[in-house]
């Protein structure tokens, strides 16, 4: 037998199960887990890998007959908006966005819980207590940040956490290649402002700043409609058999 250093991560699939995403497909997935001190190294190299992280688990699919999960990065040093994303960034100029450690807050809660009611109402995360949002946030062994962004009012000066009114917010991995967004989530009431959109060039933005060359964007599922929106942040390279590779729309639709 085969002896293994007890420091090395552990994979394991997942039975087969319905695709969120396509419809008549079945998902698998490969997954370990990212705890101990070695846990921001090793999710910074599974991510570089395809994985994608939920709490302390990364995951990446496996699925049998299905190869439609494409890994997508912006390159952010590249970047550059078009016409219609600087009006969404003018749009929500009176928003400011601060980064803090992953804590879970009350006020965070209410905007999760409102965003799932009238967006993923059916969906996986549907039933979520204010005790499994909390673990979706703490539960985490590598450097997890969460932005909030609030709405500055005219008498309004925001200088920390709870001033302003909470508009939306994302859970944020720190890499040393990258953002990499775990989750985000608006108040519905605001769909005027593309929230969604405005807080990719926000990481964009902060990824620049932090001299970071990628933001890391998840899955692109080629044929599903949710996931579209993510192909109109280019320059962006995908993970495929020879490694990461820049992704030509223009090459692709030929």
């Amino acid at each position: 037998m085969t002896q293994h250093p007890t420091q090395s991560p552990q994979f394991f699939l997942t039975a087969p199960s319905p695709c969120p995403y396509l419809e008549g497909q079945f998902e698998r997935k490969v997954f370990t887990h990212l705890v101990g001190d070695k846990a921001p190294e090793m999710n910074d190299l599974l991510t570089q890998g395809g994985f994608r992280r939920s709490q302390n688990i990364a995951y990446r699919p496996a699925c049998e007959s299905c190869r439609a999960c494409v890994s997508v990065r912006i390159l952010a040093q590249e970047f550059e908006p078009s016409r219609n994303m600087r009006r969404v960034i003018q749009h929500n100029a009176d928003l400011v966005g601060a980064m803090h450690d992953a804590q879970p807050s009350t006020e965070q809660y209410s905007l999760f819980r409102g965003y799932l009611d009238a967006r993923h109402r059916r969906g996986g995360m549907s039933d979520m207590t204010v005790l499994d949002y909390a673990m979706m946030v703490e539960d985490t062994h590598v450097d997890t940040k969460i932005i909030e962004y609030r709405r500055r009012g005219p008498d309004t000066f925001i200088t920390g956490r709870g001033q302003g009114e909470l508009i939306a917010v994302a859970l944020t991995d720190k890499m040393a290649d990258g953002l990499s967004m775990v989750y985000s989530y608006f108040n519905p009431d605001f769909e005027d402002r593309s929230l969604g959109t405005f807080m990719i060039l926000d990481h964009i933005a902060r990824a620049k700043a932090m001299g970071l060359p990628h933001v890391y964007l998840g899955y692109w599922v080629n044929g599903s409609r949710k996931m579209s929106y993510k192909m109109r942040f280019m320059p962006q390279e995908h993970l495929g058999p020879k490694g990461w590779e820049r992704y030509d729309h223009e090459a692709v639709s030929r």
